[in-house]
């Protein structure tokens, strides 16, 4: 007769026998570092994966308004194919289907409201409009998904801008990157530029807490090939070149924000007083 595991178990010496014992102890997972995916996370990065919530987008210090102004612009821009909202080509959604959403349906939201909201935003993020007794609602730009391609104003020479000028604003820490490898338009459809600085009479296309300034030779860039369009709210759009980036030979000039003084080795010929004001 063989002998029992039991049996087996006492004849080993003592550290083996701890080793076979089961344990229910997990390993602690580790946090995953800056620009790291979480373990399980969704490898496409994007919203198409995502389940349907109720939970409003923003911070919890958000206002309630801010918070709805948040989620409806993540749902028109990025959010749509996970949430199960039909979209159209040129980016329209059903402002019944949109209403319905999981997200909205429990905010007191409807179209008079909607309108309101829409009037009232100084960016003109926006557009609503009725289509054979039916209402419609979109972005005018900022989009990530690809399905959606809107109709904008090809801008054939520097004159097809109103004020002349295309500027992106950015961080010092994504600076950093931008200076080695050009602006990248990541996971947008476009990379956005505005068409002065923000608190000149800018009101789209850039962040106020933005803190370096870079200005781009639309002529030169054209010239070269790299296309532009220009929004309905009037931001100035590009898809940069095959890979997505507008290279850094299109940077005319780089300001700091506060200081409105050029960055070392980016003075360029771009002047400060030729910024709108």
């Amino acid at each position: 007769m063989e002998p029992s595991a039991s049996t087996q178990a006492a004849a080993l010496p003592e550290q083996l026998v701890v080793q076979t014992q089961p344990t229910s102890q997990k390993k602690p997972r580790k946090k995953p570092e800056q620009g790291q995916k979480p373990p399980g996370g969704n490898k496409q990065g994007g919203a198409a994966n995502q389940k349907p919530s109720g939970k409003l987008r923003g911070l919890e210090r958000d206002s309630p308004e801010v918070r709805l102004s948040k989620s409806l612009s993540w749902l028109l821009r990025h959010g749509a194919k996970g949430e199960g909202l039909p979209m159209r080509p040129d980016g329209y959604v059903k402002v019944t289907d949109l209403l319905e959403n999981p997200k909205l349906k429990g905010q007191a939201l409807n179209l008079d409201k909607l309108k309101e909201i829409v009037a009232a935003d100084a960016k003109k993020r926006y557009d609503l409009k009725e289509e054979v007794g039916v209402w419609w609602i979109r972005a005018n730009q900022g989009h990530s998904m690809k399905t959606v391609k809107l109709d904008f104003k090809p801008i054939l020479s520097v004159s097809d801008i109103p004020t002349g000028v295309a500027v992106h604003g950015t961080s010092k820490k994504a600076w950093e990157l931008i200076s080695k490898e050009g602006l990248s338009k990541m996971k947008r459809n476009h990379i956005h530029l505005a068409q002065g600085v923000a608190g000149d009479n800018v009101i789209s296309g850039m962040r106020n807490s933005s803190q370096v300034l870079i200005f781009i030779h639309i002529q030169k860039a054209l010239d070269a090939g790299i296309k532009f369009e220009l929004s309905d709210n009037g931001v100035v759009l590009t898809e940069g070149n095959k890979t997505g980036i507008l290279p850094t030979e299109f940077f005319e000039r780089v300001e700091d924000a506060k200081l409105r003084v050029a960055l070392s080795g980016w003075e360029g010929t771009h002047s400060t007083s030729t910024a709108p004001s």
